[in-house]
């Protein structure tokens, strides 16, 4: 039987060794901030040291982040504010301050990219490193990853959490369990020893909904799922989840550490009428069509985004835009298309309608980062879509469409004047 994996010790006091010290091949590192906007204003703020601090609202919206002290009443990120405060009514609740928060971001990647120039930044407080090559100057993987620790530390005064393994998702998983102030070792040959005895929750891109799916059919663990058969894998999750997930309880992942990876800062596009559009049905569809072909970028470009806006444009050239930031990325346009219909449910159309409605997706990240919604999403909804990027990649975008959109199809069939496509900005 597999041993159960060993708690790492906050601050690696007693060492991060619970699995040996054998980093041979360990060249992954994950460093993750540390509740990183409540830490953060705790730096600012010593005074709120100790205290259950909550970075979100302060009174609608959902939780950014929350200190460890808050997490012990139940408190997570992405939890509405509300239930937040129904949980936690002592907590002190803080807006967050972006631009700060970028600002010691900054240092962070600059402490990460003086130790090796192969890192990946996944968001402002987390990135793969690939230490290969900076072995020779620093020492191996488990030296190198104590000194990036105490290099944050001095640089910024805030906790970093790291996972040393031979893959980046073994890696992502070890820095969480070594959370909070922690260095977490999984020897290559240890990867499964690591792996199955976690429920299937602690696999990367497991949510609530994913692992209620997985313990319906039985499967508990990581192990479990590692001995399912993909086959009955994808008839659970997809054919694109299923095997995913089990290569992954396997510990398998072929994805290297990509150095800088430059993004789009967002996706989109916008729809000029010829005639002003008053019909909101008719805009709906517009949002819709949108959505699908934003969501489809998105999977192309192996990105989830955080935030949705619209740009709305009167004929008197009044132009306003909403925006939206979604409880988690996606690249899903159910979820996108529901969230611009809401934006534009708020928007006042007048008789004379819209010039022009444009759906944009910005927060942008690697779909790594936001596996957990491609995972934990509706089954359905993401079969399907998968289902529909396949046909048009082989039989050309035209050849399928959802079915709010196959009036304007069929009108086009019957001689009417096709409409523009979506130009991107």
């Amino acid at each position: 039987m597999s041993r159960k994996p060993v708690r790492p010790t906050t601050g690696g006091s007693r060492g991060p060794a619970p699995f040996g010290t054998d980093d041979s091949g360990c060249f992954v590192l994950h460093v993750d901030m540390d509740a990183f906007f409540a830490s953060v204003e705790v730096l600012d703020r010593p005074e709120l040291a100790g205290r259950p601090v909550i970075v979100g609202g302060p009174d609608r919206g959902v939780v950014s982040a929350a200190t460890y002290e808050a997490r012990a009443f139940g408190v997570r990120s992405a939890m509405p504010i509300a239930t937040a405060r129904a949980l936690c009514p002592q907590g002190v609740f803080l807006p967050g301050r972006h631009e700060r928060y970028r600002e010691i971001s900054r240092a962070v990647m600059e402490v990460l990219r003086s130790v090796t120039d192969t890192v990946e930044q996944l968001s402002v407080d987390e990135a793969f490193l690939d230490v290969r090559g900076a072995v020779r100057r620093l020492g191996p993987p488990l030296t190198i990853g104590a000194h990036v620790r105490a290099l944050i530390r001095s640089a910024t005064s805030l906790a970093a959490s790291v996972g040393i393994a031979g893959t980046k998702h073994v890696a992502k998983i070890a820095s969480g369990a070594a959370k909070p102030d922690g260095l977490l070792l999984v020897p290559v040959a240890a990867t499964t020893d690591f792996l199955h005895p976690l429920p299937v929750g602690a696999l990367w891109g497991v949510g609530e909904k994913t692992a209620d799916v997985l313990r319906r059919h039985g499967w508990e663990t990581v192990g479990d799922v590692a001995r399912a058969s993909i086959a009955d894998l994808e008839r659970a999750l997809g054919r694109s989840a299923g095997p995913r997930l089990h290569a992954l309880a396997l510990g398998a992942d072929p994805r290297e550490v990509q150095r800088d990876r430059a993004q789009e800062k967002s996706i989109g596009g916008e729809r000029t009428f010829f005639d002003p559009v008053a019909d909101r049905g008719e805009l709906d569809r517009v949002v819709l069509e949108q959505s699908h072909a934003g969501a489809a970028r998105l999977r192309a470009a192996g990105l989830v985004a955080s935030v949705v806006s619209i740009k709305v444009r009167y004929p008197d050239f009044r132009t306003i835009t909403r925006r939206k930031t979604l409880p988690a990325a996606t690249n899903l346009a159910k979820d996108v298309a529901t969230a611009a219909r809401e934006l534009l449910a708020d928007v006042e159309i007048t008789r004379e309608g819209l010039r022009l409605l444009g759906v944009r997706l910005e927060g942008l990240e690697g779909a790594e980062q936001g596996l957990q919604l491609a995972l934990d999403a509706d089954p359905d909804a993401s079969r399907a879509e998968e289902t529909l990027d396949a046909v048009r990649e082989r039989f050309g975008r035209g050849a399928l469409a959802p079915a709010a959109l196959l009036d304007r199809r069929r009108g086009r069939s019957r001689g009417e004047e096709p409409r523009p496509p979506v130009v991107p900005e």
